[in-house]
Formats: structure tokens, C-alpha cells, sequence
């Protein structure tokens, strides 16, 4: 069987505690992963996290980019080391899917993503760092366009506690080795394989084994890095994002409640944007914080529902391996029951409806012996006061929220992604000074249509670097 040993600044290390890794829909054994504890992690950290950014200084960080650039080709396409073998990128799409319960050809979507940012990854720091000299980085201070500027890094390592849920959310830490910073890394309990299989290419590409740390484990181990680590990411749900939002050494990745608001001045032709509505919802089997999970109009809403319904309604579970697979398992027992007891239950509210139970043979909830999965959900809500209107869930969940366009942006909420279509002046402009909107998309630009030029959530370079006035005697 496959073992995922812990990575301690590089060095493999199998602890007498495992954890099997099962696939979802046969039970068999996949691999077996090595557990961590919180007291190697804290010892770890406080041994090596400073060694980590020294091996990583004394490489210019134009070498170390181009080592990830590398790493990226040997991602996507090398066999590379795992267990007592090897892995090839076919292996890798097989096994990820089999324990994430995401269809084959969305991991291999996926992998694609992550090789296509790392290979672009010159162009995606010179924009995150707004063309700074990497060398002003190394040093901490230097001379630009005749001023002096000077940033200090506020870690030598940058934590992550990793999701399970969709492989796409690694691009977020891939920029981070060529800005010499060092990498710890908890991954989710099923998706040990893609954090792994970055640190091999990027090992074979040259990167220094001491610049990562690979923590696999429970909750606790977690927060182990969390509070080990002076600056972290975490994924996680709403209580997550409430826990950590007063902490600034923690940048937190909660739900999106990403939307769509359609204008007064185009909503009379919303057919035409149809597509992009029905592609923001259920690509990557709407599991992803940038899926859209709203949708906002002042009318035709049951229309637009109704259309939604019918093209993402009948689609249903399909073997991981077909290529028209469009739905991921739930892998965890009883997490697709209750997501659908607490759809049943918000329906009950008046005002809400379930559209797609109209295009659908047998149900939302499909029960497998194994596993659950659940068929793609459209809701017309007649007020944006609905309960309902708020929801959001890990799979193609979309509701369709009744709503004048002058209270629109005020009762969306918190909103990760809103592709705003209209071409109102007016509604333009308060889109663009709506502080509860992340990222915005004015036209018709899809919510899951990422610019890797920009921030995802957060600009990751200014989370771990801070400008500081400076001054040097002559």
C-alpha cells in the first residue's frame, strides 16, 4: 500500500500512528498516511522554520522561480517519487480522485490550473508585487525609481491548513517559495496527493527539501500550525471565518457567496447570459468559493430559474471515471443527508421554492453504499429577506433572489465574486464602491473565471511582507 510519510523540513518520517485512506465508492484502501501530532509540529517549528528562509535567501529569487516554473512541468507531466515507487500523472488523477470523490477529468482540470499558474508564475508575481525588484525583497531594502523602499517579511514560513474539498485552492500558496519564504503544510484528510506532489517537483527542480514541512493529521494538528506559524491560511466555513477574523496573523477562506446581479437594463434579455449563469454555478461541481450561489434580478426571476433548472436539473451521478462526469461524491457519512435536511427544512419558508425537483428523477439526495451525492439545486426566492437567499453549499446549489436593483447591493451581503451585467452608468459605479464586494467582474465575465494576474482573496505578498520606512547613513 501507498504511505505518505510527514515531511520534516523535507526529511520522511513514518510515525506509529496511520490513517487509511479509503476509496469512496469501494471502501478499498488507497494509501495509508503517516499522522502527525501537535508536539512535532510545534518542535519542528520552532527548530527549522527560521532555517527554511535562510536555505531560501541564499537563492536569488529569480533562480527559485524558475525552479517552481520547472516544478510545474514536473507536476502535470513526471513520474515522481511516492511511497516506495513512483507515481505518474495518471496515477495521480486516479488516487486523487478516488478518496476526494471528484470525477477524474476535473482533477486532471485541475492539475492543469495549478501547472498552467506555476509556469505563469513570472507574470503572476511581477503583478502581485506591482513589478517590485525581488532583490529589494531578499535584502529588505533598495533603491527604486530614485526612492528608497524597504520591506521586512513578517514570517521565515507561511502555514497552511489545507481543504479536501477541491484541488484549485493550491494555487494560492504556490507563489510563495520563489519570495523565500518556507512552506508548512497540513493537507485535508483526503487530499494528501496534490500537496505531496508539488513538494516532489519542486524538489527534483532543485528547491531546497529544508524550505517544507508537510503536517498531515487531525484538527489539532491544525491548529498546531496555525499557532506555530506567525502568519497562516486557513479554509474552512462561516464559524471558521468568524473564529479567526480579529486574528491578522491568519488570512481565513470561507464560503464565497459569490453572485450574479443582473441590471434593470439588461434583465428583459437575460436569455442571453444563460451560459455564463449555468457555468458559474456548476463547473467544477460547484465546489469551489468563486461558484456562483446567487443569483439577483429585479424580475423575470422564476423565468431565469427555470431556465437554470432545466439545464443543470437532470444532471445526475455518473461513474468517477466518465468523462462526462459533472458531480462529486460526498465522502463524508451524513454530510450530503444534512445539507439536504437543512434545504428541506429553509423550504419551508413562504415565498421559497425548489425548481429543480421538476427536472429531476428520484430526488435531490442519491445514497450510495459508501457515499452520498446530490443532484444540482435551483431555488427561486421571492424576497431577498429569505433565509434561503443566504445559503450556500459544496456542490451545484444556486438561488434565484427576487430584488430591486436599488437595494441589491446593500442585501447581497458578503460577497467573495459579483459579475455585475449591466451597462448602467449609475449601478456600475455603486458596484465599484460596494465595499462588501470582493472581486468584481463588470460585463459578462463568469464568477469562476479567475484573472491569475490579481488576488484571489487577498494579496498573498502584502500578507507577508510589510513596508517599512527606512533610512541608510551615507
Amino acid at each position: 500500500m501507498i504511505h505518505f510519510p510527514i515531511l520534516r523540513w523535507g526529511q520522511e518520517y513514518k510515525s506509529l500512528e496511520l490513517a487509511k485512506v479509503e476509496h469512496f465508492l469501494t471502501g478499498e484502501p488507497v494509501a495509508e498516511v503517516s499522522q502527525a501530532n501537535p508536539g512535532i509540529v510545534a518542535r519542528d517549528l520552532r527548530k527549522g522554520a527560521g532555517r527554511a528562509r535562510d536555505v531560501l535567501r541564499e537563492i536569488p529569487c529569480a533562480d527559485l522561480l524558475a525552479m517552481v516554473k520547472k516544478g510545474g512541468e514536473l507536476f502535470k507531466s513526471a513520474d515522481l517519487p511516492l511511497g516506495d515507487g513512483v507515481q505518474t500523472p495518471d496515477d495521480f488523477v486516479r488516487q486523487q480522485s478516488a478518496t476526494t470523490g471528484l470525477p477524474e477529468h476535473l482533477c486532471r482540470m485541475n492539475m492543469g490550473k495549478l501547472e498552467y499558474v506555476l509556469t505563469h508564475l513570472d507574470d503572476v508575481l511581477r503583478s502581485l508585487t506591482r513589478r517590485l525588484d525581488y532583490d529589494i525583497l531578499t535584502r529588505g531594502y533598495g533603491e527604486e525609481d530614485g526612492v528608497m523602499r524597504s520591506y521586512q517579511a513578517t514570517t521565515p514560513v507561511l502555514g497552511m491548513v489545507l481543504p479536501s474539498n477541491s484541488p484549485g485552492v493550491h494555487s494560492l500558496w504556490l507563489p510563495i517559495i520563489p519570495l523565500q519564504i518556507g512552506l508548512v503544510l497540513k493537507p485535508g484528510p483526503q487530499e494528501p496527493w496534490t500537496p505531496w506532489r508539488m513538494a516532489q517537483a519542486f524538489f527534483q527542480a532543485g528547491v531546497p527539501r529544508e524550505a517544507i514541512a508537510l503536517y498531515p493529521g487531525l484538527g489539532e494538528v491544525g491548529a498546531a500550525v496555525l499557532n506555530n506559524s506567525p502568519r497562516s491560511l486557513i479554509f474552512g466555513g462561516t464559524a471558521t471565518v468568524e473564529q479567526y477574523a480579529a486574528n491578522p496573523g491568519v488570512q481565513v477562506h470561507g464560503p464565497g457567496f459569490s453572485k450574479i446581479l443582473i441590471g434593470d437594463d439588461v434583465v428583459d434579455d437575460w436569455e442571453r447570459y444563460l451560459d455564463l449563469m449555468v457555468e458559474s454555478v456548476a463547473i467544477n461541481s460547484g465546489r469551489g468559493c468563486i461558484n456562483c450561489s446567487g443569483i439577483w434580478a429585479s424580475r423575470h426571476t422564476r423565468e431565469i430559474a427555470e431556465a437554470v433548472a432545466a439545464r443543470i436539473g437532470p444532471i445526475a451521478p455518473l461513474p468517477p471515471d466518465d468523462p462526462k462526469a459533472e458531480l462529486a461524491a460526498f465522502t463524508v457519512p451524513g454530510q450530503a443527508p444534512a445539507i439536504s435536511a437543512d434545504i428541506d427544512n429553509a423550504l419551508k419558508e413562504d415565498g421559497v421554492e425548489e425548481v429543480s425537483a421538476r427536472h429531476q428523477d428520484g430526488g435531490r439526495l442519491v445514497s450510495m453504499e459508501r457515499c452520498d451525492y446530490l443532484r444540482p439545486t435551483v431555488v427561486h426566492c421571492g424576497s431577498p429577506d429569505a433565509a434561503m437567499a443566504k445559503k450556500e453549499y459544496m456542490y451545484p446549489f444556486v438561488t434565484v433572489v427576487e430584488c430591486p436593483q436599488d437595494k441589491m447591493i446593500r442585501a447581497i451581503g458578503t460577497t467573495l465574486v459579483a459579475t455585475g451585467l449591466t451597462g448602467d452608468p449609475a449601478f456600475s459605479r455603486a458596484l465599484l464602491d460596494a465595499r462588501n464586494i470582493d472581486r468584481l467582474n463588470l460585463g459578462p465575465v463568469p464568477t469562476t473565471r479567475l484573472n491569475w494576474l490579481q488576488p484571489h482573496e487577498g494579496n498573498i505578498v502584502d500578507f507577508l511582507f510589510r513596508p517599512r520606512a527606512f533610512q541608510q547613513a551615507s
